[in-house]
């Protein structure tokens, strides 16, 4: 079999192997395993070189560093790139569907991969970035683009912030799972849902009093 055909990094100038397919997803998921392991923090590309049984040379002229490799793995398991939001007909049952389906916030192995990236976000500046726009920041657009059908359906009252609001149901979960120790079920997800964030989407708020 003749080899994969050269990719050109732009950054460096030069031609690198492509790794791609099933060779791609194996790296991609030795990441994974070692990431359950031990954390982002002790995650080192020997480590996953070993759980790949390849190269860590072979793992840099594809991933430039860990943190690359890592979101990438992520992305992956969550297929977060190709996410398209459900289409219900209400705002409770898209974000229904949306975080209590496949890749949402109630399961078990997604959550726990998240816990080992999260102590890291803040120390890491180029993991941190790259959490943010390539991990984080689709799924904010899926449930901005979830509330936008809300409010074009007329379902959002006035004036309703949606930058505040499209992170909040995630945001309030994920502390209870990690700060509070409850379990990610779809029960907590429809109670957070009904008692906070459709409250806030759908009536006026009470007026301060003066």
């Amino acid at each position: 079999m003749s080899p994969a055909p050269a990719q050109f990094d732009k950054e460096s100038g030069s031609a690198r192997p492509r790794i791609e397919g099933d060779r791609e997803q194996e790296i991609l998921s030795a990441t994974l395993q070692v990431l359950s392991e031990v954390g982002y923090d002790r995650l080192t590309m020997d480590a996953v070189a070993q759980a790949a049984k390849a190269s860590k040379a072979t793992l840099y002229r594809r991933w430039q560093s860990k943190a690359t490799l890592v979101i990438d793995a992520l992305l992956a398991q969550k297929g977060v790139e190709h996410f398209e939001p459900a289409d219900t007909g209400t705002l409770r049952g898209d974000l229904l569907a949306m975080f209590c389906g496949f890749g949402g916030i109630t399961e078990q192995k997604p959550i726990a991969l998240l816990a080992g990236v999260l102590t890291a976000i803040h120390r890491d500046e180029e993991l941190g970035s790259q959490f943010r726009e390539r991990f984080i920041g689709p799924k904010i657009a899926a449930s901005r683009v979830i509330y936008d059908r809300a409010r074009d359906r007329g379902e959002l009252r006035e004036q309703v912030d949606l930058d505040l609001l499209a992170p909040a149901l995630a945001g309030i979960v994920l502390h209870r799972v990690y700060l509070m120790g409850e379990e990610p079920t779809p029960e907590l997800v429809s109670a957070v849902v009904d008692q906070i964030i459709l409250p806030a989407a759908l009536h006026q708020p009470h007026e301060q009093e003066s």
